[in-house]
């Protein structure tokens, strides 16, 4: 009789671990089910990521135009047009006005929009003589003066906005109102540049890939070399450089993307094919000031003005891994004096448009009753 009660015994246990492993395997199939489609949308998500930019273009009405100036230089724009006060929008570094695509829906409800591609980017003027900061400044007046034709408020990103600062300090009456979206100031003109987080990443390689064979695309080498992948991924880098360098053998006139990577890593490539290279060496060699410096620049500015500060952030190493500290910026603040307003977001994240969206609008539309 025990005999037989072992048998039945092992039986149903043999069923109960077969249950089981049926179990465990189905739960096992959904998991690597889920995670595949996780990493599609990823994957997705990462290599559209334009598409929402696009839609956003399309939600404001904007459009694209061009103007040729009196001395024959070509400025590329996006316009929003309504009977809005009017706001000139600059770009930074290897960007484009459609940058900013993601804010203007909500800025068009108070501002008429001007965004302009600088000179050496998008589809404005490609040429090295107007590689500076007051050449380029001048015919931003100009535009000002004869495309838009009423007060303005400019504002500008990064470089773009030392750029929005010349406006504001030179413009004339036309200029009612800057907001400056965390600049480089000093740095840009040699205050610890060499030590500072865009040189190190962008304009040190940029000007080691000019000056070499270029033996790989500018995607493949920046990966190669780009600080912040020394700083958190050095032993990965390598390997994405030879992977982007493979892709672009095979699709050399597309942007680069990236599906296994954020696109917040490289999706300044995209604009990238519409850059003129020797730009960065304006920057790499200081000379984008064009004698002129920011202090006096700062010091110039009358009309109102909100300045927007990327917290700082000091790598480890010392090393700021932001376009300014917060010393800078309020000394920055105090040249332009009573009439500006510095605000400060909650992280270093550099292209706060993007990233603090509401941040950012709040600020522009301060500047509505001034």
């Amino acid at each position: 009789m025990q005999f037989f009660i072992t048998i039945f015994i092992r039986i149903k246990l043999g069923d109960s671990h077969k249950k089981v492993m049926k179990i465990v395997g189905i739960v096992l199939l959904a998991i690597i089910v889920v995670a595949a489609v996780a990493f599609g949308l990823y994957w997705h998500h990462n290599t559209h990521w334009f598409d929402k930019y696009e839609k956003a273009l399309k939600t404001a009405g904007a459009e694209e135009k061009q103007v040729t100036l009196p001395n024959g230089n070509v400025i590329n724009y996006g316009e929003v047009s309504n009977e809005k006060p009017a706001l000139l929008i600059i770009h930074g570094q290897m960007g484009i006005w459609e940058d900013y695509a993601l804010v203007l829906p909500e800025l068009s409800k108070n501002w008429h929009i001007y965004a302009v591609d600088v000179y050496g980017h998008g589809e404005s003027t490609h040429d090295e003589s107007l590689y500076y900061l007051d050449v380029n400044g001048d015919d931003l007046i100009w535009f000002v003066d004869h495309v838009i034709g009423a007060p303005t408020v400019v504002a500008g990103h990064s470089n773009g906005a030392i750029t929005a600062a010349y406006i504001a300090a030179y413009g004339g009456q036309n200029i009612a109102g800057a907001v400056l979206e965390d600049p480089p100031v000093f740095s840009t003109e040699g205050e610890g540049w060499e030590d500072s987080f865009a040189y190190l990443d962008a304009f040190k390689p940029l000007h080691d890939w000019n000056q070499s064979e270029k033996t790989e695309c500018w995607e493949s080498y920046y990966l190669r070399h780009c600080y912040w992948g020394q700083l958190y991924m050095a032993d990965a880098m390598p390997k994405i450089a030879d992977y982007v360098q493979k892709r672009y053998q095979k699709k050399p006139n597309e942007a680069l993307q990236i599906g296994f990577l954020p696109a917040s890593i490289w999706y300044v490539f995209k604009y990238a094919k519409e850059y003129d290279f020797a730009y960065g060496e304006r920057f790499y060699d200081l000379s984008w000031n064009h004698g002129l410096t920011h202090e006096e620049i700062l010091s110039a500015i009358e009309v109102p003005c909100v300045y927007i500060h990327a917290k700082e952030n000091i790598h480890e190493n010392g090393t700021y891994l932001c376009a300014a500290s917060r010393e800078q910026a309020e000394r920055a603040v105090a040249y332009i004096g009573d009439n500006c307003r510095l605000v400060e977001t909650e992280n270093s994240d550099h292209v706060i448009h993007t990233a603090h969206s509401a941040f950012y609008i709040e600020a522009i539309n301060s500047l509505l009753s001034k």
